[in-house]
């Protein structure tokens, strides 16, 4: 309990991949005196309630369509017992406190030191800290990280919205749910269908327009059609006016879809309609820190924002919200601030991305309406290649899974500007292949080089 003042060289605020990060930097390479602060648990979004669990869960859905595909390989078993979500749950759980524990080791280890509460700004170079034994902290520092993340929206101007969970909810579940309606567009709402789907629960999603729509046209088309055709029920042009609690756990949700008006009864709602920063109790107004019409914090190319001394990386900053971005740019911003390299900056260009969908999707550089935008269509130039993978080669035609790949070429050299694939594998083949693209390859080291065979990936090294 009680209060106390202190100083240092370095304060940040969250302790997410970015946090973490940046502070370890300061700390351990240039020996800086380095406090955070954070609310919730170590590691942030990424490590919690997102890609770590995410793709723990993920892998279990991808076990499952593995199990269904067996037989087709010779494999004769009998599932005597459905699958136990408890167990996924409890074991995703312990990996994820292992990775806290992790965390807290390593910030010890680096003499960080770190404070469990909740900061607000006093001025632009103060923050006053809640901790949570109820005793306060007053902290100053020449240089201040703001790293706090964000969180998932629900949809608040509808009845009975908070009857709906959000991703973070889904982590929480307990239990299985038989049936999901999951409402939303973007690359959680589908991988989470996904991931449903394939471990059994009857699952719907509710859209404006199409999914996945900052992606390349061929990925959006390519997911969508998979996933009506495994049987996932997906509802375009759809609004949602009231959700009602029927009883049981169960929840009717009335909607809209196109001109037909409807209920659908479900006993898990998820809300997955896009992420804020996490910036509502900052008092950013005490500092004059900018931020956009979304509520992210404005940064410059160096993570700078427009008050002297304070920074931002992550979530909730206006840039590329991916973790590997995050924890890049808090060690660079480290190195710029108390290091030698002091024009020392992140590209944030050319960042690869993946979607853990039901069939993986990556993406690098730009879709191909976007190149066309931007340079014109007489100097772009796609190719694009539809193809069984040999995994399926033994499967009767009603469980084939194709992938579909593009490049994005332009100029006479034809060097790749954009590189998207839709297939088993896509997560990995997106890691080398966005390598050689950022480097400056073009269409013609693709063909010359001589690839691994029989792989998904040759296919790029072939296309015409």
């Amino acid at each position: 309990m009680g209060s106390s003042n202190k100083e240092c060289d370095y304060l940040v605020l969250g302790l997410g991949s970015g946090g973490i990060a940046s502070a370890r930097r300061a700390a351990s390479v240039h020996g800086k005196k380095v406090i955070a602060i954070e609310s919730k648990k170590l590691g942030g979004t990424c490590v919690n309630v997102g890609c770590i669990p995410k793709k723990v869960t993920w892998n279990a859905a991808d076990i499952a369509d593995t199990l269904r595909d067996a037989k087709n390989y010779g494999f004769r078993w009998s599932q005597d017992e459905p699958f136990d979500w408890t167990v996924l749950k409890r074991k995703r759980d312990e990996y994820v406190q292992r990775l806290n524990q992790t965390y807290e080791k390593n910030l010890a280890k680096d003499n960080v030191e770190w404070i469990h509460g909740r900061a607000h700004f006093v001025s632009k170079n103060e923050v006053e800290v809640e901790r949570d034994d109820g005793g306060k902290e007053t902290i100053k520092s020449n240089h201040i990280l703001v790293a706090t993340g964000g969180h998932p929206k629900l949809l608040q101007d509808i009845e009975g919205s908070d009857l709906g969970i959000s991703s973070d909810g889904f982590f929480a579940l307990e239990k299985q749910p038989k049936k999901v309606v999951i409402v939303g567009a973007g690359y959680i709402a589908v991988e989470m269908a996904g991931m449903f789907h394939a471990l059994g629960t009857e699952t719907h999603v509710f859209v404006q327009e199409g999914i996945l729509l900052p992606f390349d046209k061929m990925i959006q088309d390519a997911v969508w059609n998979e996933y009506s055709r495994i049987g996932i029920k997906l509802y375009s042009q759809s609004k949602q006016s009231k959700v009602e609690d029927i009883g049981n756990g169960w929840k009717r949700m009335h909607y809209q879809s196109g001109d037909a008006k409807g209920t659908i009864d479900c006993d898990c709602l998820l809300w997955a309609i896009g992420r804020a920063a996490e910036v509502d109790d900052l008092h950013l107004d005490k500092t004059g820190v900018k931020t956009n019409e979304k509520g992210n914090i404005v940064i410059d190319e160096y993570q700078n924002t427009n008050v002297d001394g304070i920074y931002s990386v992550g979530d909730v900053c206006d840039r590329v919200q991916l973790t590997p971005v995050a924890i890049a740019a808090g060690r660079v911003l480290a190195d710029r601030l108390f290091g030698p390299a002091k024009s020392s900056k992140i590209d944030y260009n050319n960042i690869p991305s993946v979607v853990f969908a039901h069939p993986e999707v990556g993406t690098f550089g730009l879709a191909e309406k976007t190149a066309k935008e931007k340079y014109g269509e007489d100097k772009v130039k796609t190719y694009v290649s539809e193809f069984t993978p040999t995994y399926f080669s033994v499967m009767p035609d009603d469980s084939k899974v194709k992938s579909k790949y593009k490049l994005v070429c332009l100029g006479e050299d034809e060097r790749i500007i954009g590189l998207h694939v839709v297939g088993q594998g896509s997560s990995e083949i997106i890691q080398g292949f966005g390598l050689a693209v950022k480097m400056g390859a073009t269409k013609r080291d693709f063909d010359d080089y001589v690839p691994v065979h029989p792989t998904n990936a040759e296919e790029l090294t072939s296309m015409s």
